[in-house]
């Protein structure tokens, strides 16, 4: 027997999903921003273009982001039987596991130019998710777009921030021993 479900049922899987799928998403991309500081003394010390945002628009950004990126897990997760919705949660695993860390590559590991690299990755794997949700639930698809505006700001960014440290920004503490000439 085929049944199709009503409306409130869809709306509860959705709810349950999205219960889910939220806190779920948070927990991880702050778990993933544990891995490493912008406020390393490394970080602090490399040039950045003028256009970098204030630190405190990242938290803010963030939040908003994986609150949508939640609710298209959810939107996707939630539709039973379409087809493609296995194909699409996987690629997102894969896609947000290679999100996550990015952090522990740049900041914790002081890679500029590895950061770059994962961010690439980060960006065509988003673009395929966003492609493969789309065909689920063209509003998870649609959920996901400001996230993609963010990483490419983010890769751009991340690009500027290598030109204008071309040594790596290695950081060199200042001496413990001071040489005074009489």
């Amino acid at each position: 027997m085929n049944f199709i479900a009503s409306s409130g049922q869809l709306r509860a899987s959705f709810l349950r999903w999205s219960l889910f799928a939220v806190p779920a998403v948070m927990l991880l991309g702050f778990l993933g921003g544990q891995f490493g500081s912008p406020q390393s003394l490394w970080f602090l010390n490399l040039e950045k273009p003028g256009f970098y945002p204030p630190g405190s628009v990242f938290g803010i950004v963030w939040t908003v982001l994986y609150v949508m990126i939640g609710l298209a897990v959810a939107l996707v997760a939630s539709a039973w039987g379409a087809r493609g919705r296995a194909i699409a949660l996987i690629a997102f695993i894969i896609h947000f596991a290679l999100n996550v860390s990015w952090h522990g590559v740049f900041f914790a590991g002081e890679n500029i130019s590895a950061g770059l690299i994962l961010l690439l990755a980060i960006d065509a794997t988003l673009l395929i998710v966003i492609a493969l949700f789309w065909r689920v639930r063209r509003s998870a698809g649609l959920l996901l777009l400001p996230y993609l505006a963010w990483v490419l700001f983010a890769t751009f960014l991340n690009y500027e921030i290598m030109q204008l440290n071309p040594d790596g920004g290695i950081y060199v503490p200042p001496s413990e021993t001071q040489r005074i000439e009489i």
